[in-house]
């Protein structure tokens, strides 16, 4: 596999432009497809790569093609020896795919807006899907999906479009699938409702369910289906990295905590007492540990509880359910389908679209939508309509910096 645009020997391609394209899931993005592809390492943790998604025609890992945008100028290759010096990615790992690592780097544009950047929002959303329109044209990528992997940004106050809604806006405008990997608005902004509604466009967000909120989308049911009485839900989430420092910010903490509530309040049919609380650890670097104290009551008022830990390693979880997400997003826009893709609600801890809490009914969905995919299941209708013609692409930008941790 070959992150480089000059790679020829695959066939069609498929353009990622990732969102915080410097940032460390991003970084293990490009890396992981680059081992997975060279056969250096299994694709453990890719959905798509299960059987149950043999046949579904979504494009090959070695057809992926990377570029994006950021805001440091941190080459990947130096950030993926960071990376393996603090254990994320495996030893010697970041030479044995330094090519593809160089490749996608030099595809990544600045992003912003920058402190002292006087262009208005519709210039700041034309030079961002200007950016990859010109990376899909120059590496003949058949398609580009726009995917947000950037830092959590607080919610909006006022009207103007955040950060990432300005590249949600972008990708719209470049005809490109669009996947929020993150809790930050992007097309959940309302001045973005009609564009995506007549775009014809796949899109899906938000939010990465990854770590406690995978395993509270499993407990929850539980609890339900065995009519335990939850009384009060509480956790502890301990992260350093990029995603650490912005949730330090109060603001950037509750947008993520948002999709962590959902979860309990639509799997145990009501809200429930408990909130979240996130601490920086800067000493922990991309590792996270997330404590989970449940109380609940049994058979005749017995009063129990249920303690969980999760440790996990949030670039490592993420990234191979990023390149799942923009296989399938990919897939779908090869499919003519648009709109929110309810069906990737497995993903997410705030799915876009109607569909199912449960992690297990929300898999069943998924299974549904591959077959939805497959060769058989219906003539392909090209792009998707109101989409880009091939060699368009779409963009976004991170005004944080960082791959966003989960």
């Amino acid at each position: 596999m070959s992150a480089s645009p000059s790679a020829s020997s695959h066939g069609s391609r498929t353009g990622v432009w990732l969102i915080g394209a410097r940032g460390s899931v991003a970084t293990t993005v490009v890396a992981g497809c680059a081992a997975v592809t060279a056969g250096l390492h299994a694709p453990t943790g890719m959905v798509t790569e299960t059987p149950d998604f043999a046949g579904t025609g979504l494009p090959a890992l070695a057809s992926l093609v990377f570029g994006g945008h950021d805001t440091v100028d941190c080459p990947l290759p130096k950030q993926a020896e960071a990376l393996a010096a603090g254990g994320v990615l495996p030893h010697g790992l970041p030479s044995a795919v330094g090519a593809e690592l160089a490749a996608a780097d030099r595809e990544i544009r600045p992003g912003g807006p920058l402190p002292g950047d006087t262009r208005d929002e519709e210039e700041l959303i034309a030079a961002f899907a200007a950016d990859i329109t010109d990376f899909a044209r120059r590496s003949g990528a058949e398609r580009t999906v726009v995917v947000n992997v950037a830092s959590t940004e607080p919610a909006p106050t006022g009207g103007a479009l955040p950060a990432s809604s300005l590249y949600a806006a972008a990708a719209l405008r470049a005809g490109c699938p669009y996947v929020n990997f993150t809790p930050s608005t992007g097309l959940h902004h309302p001045a973005l409702a009609a564009p995506a509604g007549a775009s014809g466009l796949p899109y899906a967000g938000r939010d990465g369910k990854t770590g406690q909120t995978l395993l509270r989308s499993v407990l929850g049911p539980m609890f339900a289906q065995r009519a335990l009485a939850v009384r009060a839900w509480s956790g502890t989430n301990l992260l350093g990295g990029g995603d650490g420092a912005a949730l330090a910010d109060p603001a950037a903490a509750a947008a993520k905590n948002a999709g962590k509530e959902r979860v309990l309040a639509d799997t145990l049919g009501a809200p429930v007492e408990g909130e979240v609380h996130i601490d920086d650890v800067p000493a922990l670097g991309d590792w996270k540990t997330a404590w989970d104290h449940i109380a609940f009551d049994g058979f005749l008022g017995t009063r129990m509880i249920l303690q969980t830990t999760w440790q996990g390693c949030d670039s490592s979880l993420a990234a191979p359910l990023v390149l799942d997400l923009a296989r399938l997003a990919a897939r779908a826009h090869q499919k003519g389908l648009s709109g929110p893709l309810g069906e990737l609600g497995f993903f997410f801890k705030d799915p876009m679209g109607d569909g199912p809490s449960s992690l297990a009914e929300q898999y069943g969905e998924l299974k549904r939508f591959a077959g939805r995919l497959s060769d058989d299941s219906g003539d392909d209708s090209g792009d998707a309509p109101g989409g880009g013609s091939p060699g368009d692409g779409g963009g976004g930008g991170d005004a944080v910096g960082h791959g966003a941790g989960r």
